[in-house]
């Protein structure tokens, strides 16, 4: 099927902006929908910006509607946040989480949603423990084809620092050969490629992808 609609979350993001950049280059897809908060231009005719309050639904609903495939690469950061964990689980729980019913809602049942190495509910961290209530959130939908991504330290260049990232790629980089497979850093344009490669296999359920599965979607 060609003449497809994505519609993108998080275009701005290190993940959401190679993705963005593929989707165009796709001959599947005729049109890409990117769904922010604050006004932004592309240059591309294919890409139309739709301007949105995420926690008012039925604008929610009418920026999704009509979509074949719907990418979720959003995400936040403590540091942004201050600390306000509530204001956190809106952008990293309730977006996703939204985005998918919304997109079940008008008939999408297909849903790409990057998550994080190490997701888990019933973890002690914070943010990995966030990104596994997410998951089984998105997993109790029962979404025809879910395709959760799980990548590790992301390489590639951010707006904004952090201090993690910068820590790992002196570290975990150079040592990677070291560190099992699914561990290892990923770069994020390769889990972009592998995210919209995926899209194309039809699998059904919930299919989850570590290091090795997007390498193999890729080569």
């Amino acid at each position: 099927m060609k003449n497809k609609t994505a519609t993108l979350i998080g275009a701005t993001g290190l993940i959401g902006s190679h993705l963005l950049e593929l989707l165009q280059k796709d001959s599947e897809f005729s049109q890409i929908k990117v769904l922010v908060r604050r006004p932004i231009t592309f240059t591309s005719p294919m890409v139309k910006t739709v301007v949105i309050d995420f926690s008012n639904l039925e604008s929610f609903k009418l920026g999704i509607s009509e979509s074949d495939v719907i990418f979720c690469a959003i995400g936040t950061t403590n540091k942004k946040m201050k600390g306000n964990i509530e204001q956190y689980r809106k952008i990293d729980f309730d977006i996703p989480l939204n985005a998918a019913k919304l997109g079940l809602e008008t008939g999408c049942d297909k849903y790409v949603f990057v998550s994080s190495f190490g997701a888990n509910s019933k973890s002690t961290n914070f943010y990995l423990k966030l990104k596994g209530e997410t998951e089984d959130a998105l997993s109790d939908l029962n979404i025809s084809s879910l395709l959760l991504f799980r990548p590790s330290l992301l390489l590639g260049k951010r707006k904004e620092l952090r201090l993690g990232e910068i820590m790992g790629r002196l570290f975990m980089v150079p040592l990677s050969f070291l560190i099992p497979t699914r561990m290892r850093p990923i770069k994020a344009q390769w889990v972009a490629k592998s995210m919209l490669e995926a899209t194309k296999l039809e699998t059904k359920g919930v299919n989850i992808y570590h290091f090795n599965e997007m390498k193999k979607l890729i080569n």
